[in-house]
């Protein structure tokens, strides 16, 4: 079969080869100048792109070609591939693997947890999520979902601690003004009428509950006790533990630092028939998924560049610092906590506590909770500043400054002393400029796209999980389903011959 490839290098002069080598009629006309660190893709100035048809390979002899895949490269076939192992690609194939018969393929440029996942805070809140928004019923089912896996490690005798990290702490949303304390009073209800155990603690209901919070007459906060946080290293290797006990039946496969280069698409359906990576290829029978955080726009962008679909997916890196202190004794917590203007993120400049710096957004909220290691993880920062993921020591100090707001022991020390014990988790969240991760089917393809869960992915993985394998399978959707579609009514995606809005 005649197959073309999408491809993401530049086109070199040299004779025609017959094994899946790329023709084009000129160079590709988006503009790519950067490379990501993740995939390889470059990032566009702009998401634009020509509609471009290949011709076919009989009709080309005098086209320039991309560089062959190797005569020795070896190649797979699978069902289903993954692009990406982070917790959103590895849920995925977990459920295709529970769920279905069909065989999954993961690929990624580097390993797991080496991206947003492994840089996270760990915890499964539904305290700031909000009822009857676009993603409730979404972070509802997924809630559950993770319950239920801890719950059945406990009736295999496992301790769902040791295995995943599990921590029933409580959560606590801490208002510093009366403002604050209305509008937290005011989500208390919102919660317990969506079924949702919570509570309005008092300034003094709320200094009983975290001696070492500094609270005020006019303090408070919403008080979810049955909100859980987790390790996202121990829930990682947990779900890759699962899917490697399939590997024996010839139905998983793990491909890591193993770069996408390209997809290989068949002439007479268009469908892509297989993902080209820098050491294989793997074909996949059935669909693809792209699963690639904040990668998946520039890389769904430039593997769809010269066919007949463009998608323009508008996820973008949202930089954040986590400062981790082991063996610091001064604060102790009994519950996870944040502050109220962390629930503005949206909109970085809404939260007080945000600024520009450098000419970036900045946002600034205090986050704080003791991990399964027993070490204090405070937090939390959100900056547009592309896909630099190199420590900032002012973020750092500004990190520092706003726990010590709530926490005054931290005055007590200097944060320059901690920086041999300390360390500092840097990721790129997923960030879609509507809140809502994008969830669906590319149309005209088979291919699959779920990404843009910003600081959700870990609360929203097993949810997302099922949908995308419902999709796949052609199952109904749970009640879920619709609010991540690619079809919403704000800007439209480039897609030549059809508009799809987001």
């Amino acid at each position: 079969m005649a197959m073309a490839v999408t491809s993401l290098y530049p086109l070199t002069a040299g004779p025609i080869s017959t094994n899946y080598a790329a023709y084009s009629q000129s160079s590709c006309p988006v503009s790519l100048a950067l490379r990501s660190s993740l995939f390889r893709c470059r990032i566009p100035g702009s998401f634009s792109a020509k509609k471009l048809r290949l011709p076919r390979p009989e009709s080309a002899p005098s086209m320039k070609r991309l560089k062959a895949v190797s005569a020795s490269a070896s190649h797979h076939s699978f069902d289903v591939v993954v692009v990406g192992a982070g917790i959103i690609g590895l849920s995925i194939a977990r459920q295709f693997l529970l769920e279905s018969d069909l065989s999954i393929a993961v690929v990624d440029r580097a390993v797991p947890c080496s991206g947003a996942t492994g840089a996270g805070q760990g915890y499964l809140w539904m305290a700031h999520k909000t009822p009857g928004s676009d993603t409730w019923e979404l972070a509802v089912r997924s809630r559950k979902l993770w319950e239920t896996l801890a719950n059945s490690l406990n009736d295999q005798g496992l301790n769902p601690l040791d295995i995943l990290g599990w921590m029933n702490t409580g959560s606590l949303v801490v208002g510093s003004s009366s403002e604050d304390t209305i509008k937290l009073q005011e989500r208390v209800n919102q919660l317990m009428e969506a079924g949702v155990r919570a509570e309005f603690l008092s300034s003094r209901e709320l200094e009983q509950k975290e001696p070492a919070l500094f609270v005020q007459e006019e303090s408070g906060a919403a008080f979810l006790p049955g909100d859980c946080q987790l390790d996202a290293h121990k829930a990682v290797a947990y779900i890759e533990k699962v899917n490697r006990e399939f590997i024996s039946q010839g139905r998983y496969g793990e491909f890591y630092n193993n770069p996408v280069m390209s997809l290989l698409r068949a002439y007479d359906k268009g469908e892509v028939e297989a993902v080209q990576t820098l050491k294989c290829t793997l074909h996949c029978k059935k669909a693809i998924v792209i699963a690639a955080g904040c990668w998946s726009g520039c890389l769904m962008n430039d593997l769809f560049c010269e066919s007949d679909i463009s998608v323009d997916i508008p996820v973008k890196p949202r930089k954040g610092h986590l400062l981790v202190l082991g063996n610091f004794d001064s604060v102790q917590l009994n519950h996870g906590l944040m502050e109220f203007g962390y629930m503005n993120h949206q909109n970085l400049l809404s939260n007080p506590t945000s600024s520009v710096m450098n000419g970036q957004e900045l946002s600034v909220s205090m986050t704080a909770t003791m991990d399964s290691m027993g070490n204090l993880v405070l937090g939390s920062s959100r900056q547009i500043a592309g896909y630099n993921t190199e420590v900032d020591e002012t973020i750092i100090d500004f990190i520092w400054k706003r726990a010590a707001d709530f926490f005054p022991k931290l005055r007590e020390t200097s944060i320059s002393k901690l920086r041999k014990s300390r360390k500092v988790r840097v990721g790129l969240r997923p960030y879609m400029p509507d809140g809502r991760p994008a969830i669906a089917p590319v149309p005209g393809s088979n291919v699959f796209l779920a990404a843009g869960h910003e600081g959700s992915g870990l609360s929203l993985a097993l949810g997302t999980a099922e949908m995308v394998v419902d999709m796949v399978l052609g199952k109904p959707l749970q009640e879920h389903g619709d609010a991540c579609k690619i079809e919403r009514q704000k800007q439209p995606f480039v897609l030549p011959g059809k508009r799809i809005s987001y």
